[in-house]
């Protein structure tokens, strides 16, 4: 009777033991998926959930604030996602907050992450309905690393070939590298390339100090308005030389002097001509007399 009473009390324990740590559990649970505090719904709509399930953590600031309450599928391209989240939360959720879907971390479950809005937007109410934000697939992740990998590759070749070219001796890098006549020959033109940079540095340095004609005559006003004053008396001069020169050809006493010089250079023109003649037919000319006769002037005549 004894045995029996005590295992009978020991049932019971266990009975009572089990019911707290479920009731413990429920209530634990119950406080996590927010049943047991005053809750808003709020939604979202999106083209792709990314894996998301219901009963998935909901974040505002990097603090979980709610669950995802139901997953909706509205059209093809279209589901509707329903977030429980706390009221105490819901002054800080203004309306144009945005929803996102991410990670909790690298292969973690898929969490719904609710960013700040403008301060001075108004709070959300229940039932609101909040921009959505496309997440990241990690498909589109690995199809970007792919390109960068195959950017990579390609690149590398490329720079193999490049190096392949310098260490076969072609091209004028390679033969700056190990030609040595090569590189002393491109050293020298470097060299007097920068000698005579710093002569023509020399030269603009005197020409802005204003020393020599040429230097006057990009600066010196006065010297410019004096060179140009010469210049055009010289041309005056000139040309009343040229009058007077043909004021005299048709004096009375030069004009036979400049009969003779017209009339000798006609005769040099005629022999040179009778020579190229001659070079060129082997036949002799007709008498100077009778062709200076032909085509000399009437005033050589008299």
């Amino acid at each position: 009777m004894n045995k029996e009473s005590g295992f009978t009390w020991k049932l019971g324990m266990f009975a009572i033991i089990g019911i707290v740590l479920f009731v413990v559990t429920i209530y634990f649970v119950g406080k996590q998926k927010n049943l047991f505090g005053s809750t808003i719904h709020l939604k979202s709509k999106f083209k792709n959930v990314s894996g998301l399930k219901v009963g998935n953590n909901v974040r505002f600031s990097g603090i979980n604030v709610g669950t995802v309450d139901a997953i909706e599928l509205i059209t093809d391209t279209s589901v509707m996602v329903h977030l429980m989240i706390e009221k105490d939360v819901q002054p800080f959720i203004k309306t144009d907050a945005k929803v996102t879907i991410s990670s909790d971390g690298l292969m973690g479950d898929k969490v719904l992450v609710i960013s700040p809005g403008t301060i001075t937007n108004k709070p959300v109410k229940d039932n609101d309905l909040l921009i959505s934000k496309s997440a990241i697939e990690m498909e589109d992740i690995m199809i970007s690393m792919k390109k960068s990998l195959d950017n990579v590759g390609l690149i590398s070749e490329e720079l193999a070939q490049f190096s392949k070219k310098v260490n076969n001796g072609n091209g004028a890098l390679s033969k700056m590298i190990s030609d040595e006549a090569f590189s002393n020959s491109l050293k020298n033109t470097l060299t007097n390339l920068q000698t005579s940079s710093d002569e023509f540095a020399k030269f603009t340095v005197k020409m802005n100090n204003g020393k020599g004609a040429l230097s006057k005559m990009m600066s010196d006003e006065k010297f410019g308005k004096a060179l140009d004053s010469t210049m055009t008396n010289i041309q005056s001069g000139t040309k009343g030389l040229t009058e007077t020169i043909e004021a005299a050809k048709n004096s009375f006493l030069l004009k036979g002097y400049f009969t003779k010089k017209e009339k000798a250079a006609k005769q040099a023109e005629l022999k040179r001509l009778e020579a190229i003649k001659k070079k060129n037919t082997g036949k002799s000319q007709p008498k100077r007399d009778s062709t200076y006769q032909t085509i000399a002037p009437k005033d050589s005549i008299k």
